[in-house]
């Protein structure tokens, strides 16, 4: 059986006949024009390279009037090596990658590219003409440009026909139809599911109209069988993704080892190594200084109109666990009316519905006990902003799994022992996924993704996603 899928996977062909009369609707259902998004990427990626150059240029001249600008104008060629590294690292157009590969692609390629630079400009001794600050400068808005706007691109032309590979998949049919589900709700990675077929055979018509890209799903397939399917996949397609029935384990930092003929995954336990340890304690100070001109006077005003509209204390102090199942005490700007725990379990009490809605996710979505301004507040998350105090203390992160209460622990039942192994964080996995409107079990379940994956690239990156998550506001009361 196979389902074609054109905007949803409904259509059925069940033999290799209506499979081939399917094939041609399939490529101009999608029609794959891969170069051109090559070339909307190098003009995004040129756009990106400009500005930052350009911005770090006149901001140094800003600080010192003596620094001619046009001299800087004559090293525009150098731009044209980022491409080229790109390209060497495989983000041209990257579609099969996930965000948190690419940016670590992306600041590899762009941080080897300018010291390079640097190094010839030195070697042809024009270093005392031009400014180390605007280099360093450069450097540090090409990391923050390129990467934002080819994630804007990413977002504008990821569910346009062109932009993409069509991939077909073989297997079990429910475990193939997830993938495929999956794949639709990531556009942005740009393999579009196209087809179910349970037999490699009907894929042939699909293979002769230059689709390249086969999911092969082998959960639940006997050893010969699985390596049957592997066979006559290779030999129709160019491109083979194997999804090994391996639930649960880490994905993003996995790789494949040769053991004299047997295949190995190597499985990076990046939790246990010192220095990425380090690396994140020092990601989270970094930001907490940089950010802190701009959140101390916030949090002051915040404070104030807490102070005004509403009796009671300005912060809300709860008991929480954290690395090691420490307990600690986190901080918010208080969101509620006093005596709020007396209110809720009247309220509780009066409306069995309410009552069900808070056994389930331990949240009400018109909570009684949140003041109008804490409305405001818990919206835009801006009533977490006292836990930057336990970051700099060290008891949470800018980035990791929801700090819980004691009450929440038997619901993670052996991910406890996980959820340990990391300090809570101010945003997660949990906080760009959905935040309330996922239930218990999918935000347990983005802690545990988020801590088998941990690395500080993930960490930029969900940091990155936390601002459009505040802006939107989805799934947050």
């Amino acid at each position: 059986m196979s389902i074609l899928h054109t905007n949803s996977l409904t259509r059925i062909a069940t033999d290799r006949e209506s499979a081939a009369s399917q094939a041609g609707s399939l490529r101009s259902a999608y029609g794959s024009r891969p170069w051109l998004a090559v070339a909307i990427l190098i003009l995004s990626d040129l756009a990106a390279l400009s500005f930052a150059a350009a911005a770090s240029v006149l901001i140094r001249h800003h600080a010192d009037a003596r620094l001619d600008p046009e001299q800087y104008l004559r090293l525009w060629p150098v731009l044209l090596l980022f491409p080229f590294a790109y390209a060497a690292s495989g983000l041209y157009p990257g579609f099969g990658s996930n965000a948190t590969g690419q940016l670590r692609k992306l600041t590899a390629a762009t941080s080897l590219v300018y010291p390079a630079f640097a190094v010839t400009i030195f070697l042809l001794k024009d270093a005392p003409t031009y400014s180390r600050a605007v280099f360093l400068l450069a450097w540090a808005h090409t990391l923050f440009l390129v990467p934002l706007l080819r994630a804007w691109i990413r977002a504008g032309f990821s569910r346009s026909q062109w932009w993409g590979h069509p991939v077909v998949l073989i297997g079990e049919w429910q475990s193939a139809q997830r993938i495929a589900e999956t794949l639709q709700q990531q556009p942005e990675l740009g393999l579009k599911p196209a087809a179910i077929y349970q037999d490699p055979e009907l894929a042939a018509p699909l293979a002769s109209k230059r689709v390249r890209h086969v999911i092969l799903c082998m959960a639940d397939a006997s050893r010969p069988h699985a390596l049957r399917m592997f066979q006559r996949c290779s030999d129709l397609f160019s491109h083979v993704i194997v999804i090994p029935d391996l639930p649960g384990f880490s994905s993003l930092w996995v790789d494949a080892r040769d053991l004299n003929g047997i295949l190995g995954l190597e499985i990076h336990q990046r939790l246990l190594l010192p220095a990425s340890r380090l690396t994140k304690r020092v990601l989270d100070l970094v930001f907490i200084a940089m950010g802190a001109p701009i959140a101390l006077p916030v949090c002051g005003l915040i404070a104030l109109v807490i102070k005004v509209t509403s009796r009671g204390p300005v912060f809300y102090a709860q008991r929480r666990f954290g690395r090691a199942g420490r307990p600690f005490t986190a901080w918010k700007f208080r969101s509620m009316v006093t005596g709020a725990n007396q209110t809720l379990q009247n309220y509780l009490d009066s409306d069995p519905v309410l009552r069900q809605e808070w056994h389930v996710s331990q949240k009400l979505k018109h909570d009684p006990r949140v003041t109008p301004f804490g409305r405001f507040l818990r919206r835009t998350s801006l009533d977490e902003l006292p836990q930057l105090w336990n970051v700099l203390r060290g008891e949470m992160s800018l980035v990791g799994p929801r700090p819980i209460v004691a009450g929440e622990i038997a619901r993670y039942g052996d991910d406890f022992a996980l959820y340990q192994k990391v300090r809570p964080g101010l945003t997660g996995m949990w906080q760009v996924s959905g935040r309330n409107n996922l239930s218990y079990q999918q935000r347990v379940q983005c802690d545990v993704y988020y801590i088998r994956n941990w690395s500080p690239w993930l960490d930029l990156y969900l940091l990155a996603r936390t601002f459009s998550a505040v802006v939107k506001a989805r799934g947050a009361y």
